[in-house]
């Protein structure tokens, strides 16, 4: 019975992780940024560990791009590091597991 249900968990997953591209940016000059996928709550889970401060991420390559503080660049821009490991985008208007 367990093994139906991690086949059926690994589906979910795969299905959830093709709707999202391998890379996703919140800027909107940036040419990741895409407005139709934002608008439905996009949540990062980081290392596990849920982040709110991911302003652009790749799943091929494992890295995220969070902001440094409130330090901002001559142009205004917030300030970011890039932080390489394991990135789970998901939903958050959906269950998630």
């Amino acid at each position: 019975m367990s093994e139906n249900n991690d086949t059926t968990n690994e589906a979910t997953h795969q299905a959830t992780e093709a709707q999202f591209p391998d890379r996703l940016s919140v800027n909107p000059s940036s040419p990741y940024y895409n407005e139709a996928i934002l608008s439905r709550d996009v949540g990062i889970r980081f290392k596990g560990a849920e982040k709110t401060n991911v302003e652009e991420y790749c799943i091929s390559e494992g890295w995220v791009r969070v902001t440094a503080g409130n330090a901002k660049d001559r142009h205004g821009n917030p300030l970011t590091i890039k932080v390489h490991g394991p990135v789970e985008p998901y939903f958050r208007d959906t269950k998630s597991s």
